[in-house]
């Protein structure tokens, strides 16, 4: 059983670190994309690179909450650490909300406005 724990240990780390990438690489591509559009006939609009670089957080926040679940089922599971991993995943989903908010102008359960 402790081979197992090491191997979902492993699996954690490289789910954190696919996260961070996503939003690095992610943030990175759309910089890039905003920069050389500059020279193009139709440039990308300040409001485009900032919802592409919000979308690249929300699914990096994502990969990072999963990461999350996964180090904790590893864990002894005391009060203290579940309760750690709720604090965590609550500020996460609040951070991801926020963004969707922001991005969309309206909240996940709104109709859209037609």
């Amino acid at each position: 059983m402790e081979n197992i724990e090491v191997y979902i240990d492993y699996i954690a780390k490289v789910t954190e670190t696919i996260g961070v990438l996503t939003i690095f690489l992610g943030s990175l591509y759309s910089i890039g994309k905003f920069m050389f559009s500059m020279r193009s006939k139709n440039p990308v609009s300040y409001l485009e690179l900032r919802q592409s670089v919000g979308k690249s957080i929300l699914l990096g926040l994502e990969i990072l909450i999963a990461a999350d679940i996964m180090a904790t089922v590893v864990t002894t599971p005391t009060l203290k650490s579940v309760f750690i991993l709720g604090l965590i995943v609550l500020i996460r989903t609040f951070l991801s909300l926020s963004l969707q908010v922001e991005l969309e102008g309206k909240f996940p359960w709104q109709k859209n406005k037609n």
